[in-house]
């Protein structure tokens, strides 16, 4: 069964239900209001008669004065326990069963009965304080039992109006919630199917829009991902053919003999210099798979972010000595944070060295907390980073002038982001790149 079936008839029954419970509880209240409405209004016509009774205008024939109503009365004398008038149409037999089977000296009387009709009661004493007389209405219950019936009909017919209004108003109710939810279904089987191109919004409001909005972000980002490792794979096969491919070229030429003497001697370098940059290609693929995907390689611990940075500046030296390059750095503001040490170190010297290799003279680390983030800016005054280049500087394989394997930079950013932060690149003051790690 469909959801929007199910919802329409558990709505639809709900509601049954309610409306079932409503109409019994009314039906059977109806006929107790409609006895004491009948009760007060025989007591009104008792407290009328009462004034007639004994005063020289009363009518002679009571039966004859409510003539329009199918009301009957009689009188008790409890001094005597006789009956002294009465209605003609009542027979005296049943008066006196009335009389010894119920206490006429209690209003609140239930339903009278002279074995095959019911009767409404209403027993209003007469002058108490000079009579002991007890002035006793009653009328038929069918008349009630009548309207009650008319009533209840009518109420059946407004009960089986409502269940066709309800079932319709729950089947338009969700059919508005259903079907954003079936239309959502298709956009995830499209997702399913990688069809990112022919996505559809959907419109919907509340908490199925923010799953829409959800399933589209997810979408673009699978898409994204998908494209970032297709690419990653096509250049992955590039950088690793190339020195597959000088390896097995001078390997098959020394192997014939076309290499010989120091021919020989540098084409065995060249070999070992090509395995070489073969292995730390496949070492930080390696690692940039197990950063995307292993959690236990990561072992955050509180550490001061400026021996972060003079373990850096320490391992830089040489290479910026070599590269005759001025190394300097600057810890403006002194804080802790809670990182994985040696990831992050690893973060932070792939970008210094990178730094190093484009500066014409001089490298700058610098740290300071601003807003209640700390910032970390590496600047160089090289050429700086071509605009086209920057979006996408970070991706793997992706290499600047003068770049190596692609990774490092790459690398940088996935320890950044698993240590919940971001990083960024610009143009620095002294006309090169500035790389800024915000933690």
């Amino acid at each position: 069964m469909k959801l929007q079936t199910q919802l329409t008839v558990a709505f639809t029954t709900l509601l049954v239900v309610t409306m079932l419970f409503v109409t019994i509880a009314i039906h059977s209240l109806l006929l107790d209001v409609l006895i004491q409405n009948e009760k007060d209004q025989l007591a009104e016509k008792g407290e009328l008669l009462a004034q007639f009774l004994y005063s020289e205008v009363a009518p002679r024939n009571f039966s004859d004065w409510l003539n329009d109503e199918e009301v009957y009365l009689f009188i008790y004398n409890r001094a005597n326990e006789q009956v002294m008038l009465y209605s003609s149409s009542l027979e005296v037999s049943t008066i006196e069963t009335w009389v010894n089977r119920y206490d006429l000296t209690n209003n609140n009387q239930p339903l009278w009965s002279d074995g095959e009709t019911e009767y409404v009661v209403s027993i209003l004493p007469i002058y108490p304080e000079l009579l002991n007389q007890e002035l006793v209405l009653i009328t038929p219950l069918g008349d009630l039992q009548a309207v009650q019936s008319v009533f209840f009909n009518r109420l059946v017919i407004v009960f089986m109006f409502g269940v066709i209004v309800i079932a319709i108003l729950s089947h338009y109710l969700t059919m508005r919630l259903v079907t954003p939810l079936t239309q959502l279904k298709h956009q995830l089987k499209k997702v399913e199917k990688r069809q990112f191109d022919s996505l559809e919004r959907i419109k919907a409001t509340g908490e199925i829009k923010e799953v829409e909005e959800s399933m589209v972000d997810m979408a673009r980002a699978l898409e994204r991902y998908m494209k970032s490792q297709q690419q990653f794979f096509q250049n992955a096969s590039h950088e690793l053919k190339t020195p597959l491919m000088t390896i097995q070229g001078y390997a098959e030429g020394i192997k014939d003999g076309v290499f010989t003497g120091e021919e020989e001697a540098r084409g065995l370098e060249v070999i070992t210099q090509e395995i070489a940059r073969l292995k730390k290609i496949i070492n930080e693929m390696i690692l940039l798979a197990k950063l995307d995907s292993d959690e236990t390689i990561y072992h955050d611990e509180t550490i001061y972010i400026s021996h972060l940075i003079q373990q850096a500046i320490d391992r830089a030296i040489p290479l910026a000595t070599d590269q005759q390059i001025a190394l300097n750095h600057n810890v403006i503001d002194d804080l802790t944070v809670v990182v994985d040490e040696e990831k992050v170190l690893r973060a932070l010297m792939n970008i210094i060295t990178n730094a190093i290799r484009h500066a014409k003279t001089r490298v700058l680390v610098e740290a300071r907390h601003e807003q209640g983030r700390l910032y970390i800016t590496v600047d160089d005054d090289g050429e700086g980073i071509d605009e086209a280049l920057m979006p996408q500087l970070f991706d793997r394989f992706i290499k600047g002038k003068g770049g190596e394997t692609g990774l490092g930079l790459a690398i940088s950013r996935a320890i950044i982001e698993r240590s919940n932060g971001t990083i960024e690149v610009g143009h620095a003051p002294t006309g090169g790149a500035r790389f800024t790690i915000i933690l």
